[in-house]
């Protein structure tokens, strides 16, 4: 390898790294902020906070290692050129061309990592994150009952609680909707409940204090009120576990053999299998997305300014979420079946490939770089050999 190309790689390697833990961080924090909810307040244990937390980045890593990627090209390329070392290697005869061969090696590295994600990493993760789930609801049922919501994981059940107090056992403010009974209809209210649960039999029991429960009849419409100051509800925590786990495969949380059964089982099945197809191509769309933010960033890279860092990050942004907003677009009318899954996901590479290659032929030609070297060198020779004698003319 020659010193350009190890020169190169290594301006590359830094704003890559870094670009992958900024990127990945920004979108982590909305995730990392609800699973530190689930420690402080409902008790769950870190260890399975961390679990949770390695298989959600995965999917992450997918998307912010392109992103990454074309950070890094574009700061690369932008210092070079303020430093004014493309114009020295251009006047050394090194063409820009000559450059994208190390950009080339480096993207397809990248490539072939993102496609591991793709394929393999992000499935796992997300099969392995619904597991993970399951075990924490089985172990720790209060985790899925939150403040403010109206909770339904319970068949036939509604519950609303004001305030949770950690770990996530005492509850206040409670408001249930018990529909269990199809002929009586319960309204039950309450100051404060204890959950405590049997793993054994899997159930839930909600104990609650000073409250009170309207009963309606469905046929009759006669209502019942009636005050207690203990009254317990047994919640079926297998039905809501097995709703949990008994739940099909997501399209993203198949591999790629597991796609192709799929869609040649509902083919069979005169099923439409859109989604199955969309996500298909999108396993091998985003990987090929690092070879054209790569051409993207070389030519965007060399473009004269001073602050290198900020316009780096700043272009990169725009290109991301052009990029991901036209994938999002072309996914929804692919899974819709307004375009053919193929047309539909790889349109944005095939757009912003065909915006590279004007950038780069249009950079090659500001640069001077627009024939090789080893090509300009046998057009003057050329040129000398057929050039007409001044001495024979005159």
């Amino acid at each position: 390898m020659k010193i350009v190309d190890r020169y190169i790689l290594r301006e590359l390697c830094v704003p890559f790294i870094l670009g992958i833990l900024v990127f990945t961080s920004i979108l982590l924090i909305v995730r990392i902020l609800k699973l530190v909810e689930l420690v402080v307040n409902r008790g769950v244990p870190l260890l399975q906070i961390l679990k949770l937390f390695s298989y959600i980045l995965p999917a992450f890593l997918e998307v912010t290692v392109p992103m990454a990627l074309l950070l890094a090209t574009l700061v690369a390329f932008g210092r070079l050129s303020s430093d004014s070392e493309i114009i020295a290697l251009r006047a050394s005869g090194v063409s820009l061309y000559r450059l994208l061969e190390p950009v080339g090696l480096f993207a397809g590295v990248v490539t072939i990592l993102t496609l591991g994600l793709s394929v393999y990493a992000r499935p796992w993760g997300n099969s392995r994150l619904r597991t993970g789930l399951y075990e924490i609801v089985k172990a720790r049922a209060s985790a899925g009952i939150k403040p403010h919501v109206f909770n339904d994981e319970f068949a036939g059940l509604v519950i609303y609680v004001d305030h949770i107090e950690p770990p996530g056992n005492n509850l206040e403010g409670i408001l249930i909707s018990d529909t269990r009974d199809q002929k009586l209809h319960n309204t039950v209210f309450a100051r404060s409940g204890v959950l405590f649960s049997s793993e054994k039999t899997h159930t839930l029991t909600l104990r609650l204090f000073n409250g009170g429960m309207f009963s309606a009849s469905a046929r009759s419409g006669e209502y019942q009120d009636t005050r207690f100051k203990t009254y317990d509800i047994n919640l079926d925590l297998g039905t809501a576990l097995a709703q949990l786990k008994a739940r099909p495969k997501d399209a993203s949380e198949m591999t790629v053999p597991e796609l192709k059964i799929a869609i040649a089982r509902k083919a069979a099945a005169g099923e439409p299998s859109l989604v199955e197809r969309v996500e298909l191509q999108r396993k091998f769309s985003i990987p090929f997305a690092c070879l054209v933010f790569a051409a993207l960033g070389v030519p965007l890279g060399i473009q004269p300014t001073r602050a290198v860092h900020s316009r780096g990050f700043s272009v990169s942004l725009s290109l991301i979420f052009l990029y991901y907003l036209l994938l999002t677009l072309g996914q929804n009318l692919g899974e819709r079946g307004t375009l053919a899954p193929l047309v539909a996901v790889w349109l944005p590479n095939v757009i912003l490939s065909g915006f590279a290659a004007m950038l780069l032929v249009r950079a090659a030609r500001e640069t001077g770089a627009g024939r090789p070297a080893r090509f300009e060198y046998l057009l003057s020779r050329l040129r000398r050999r057929f050039r007409p004698n001044r001495a024979t003319i005159l």
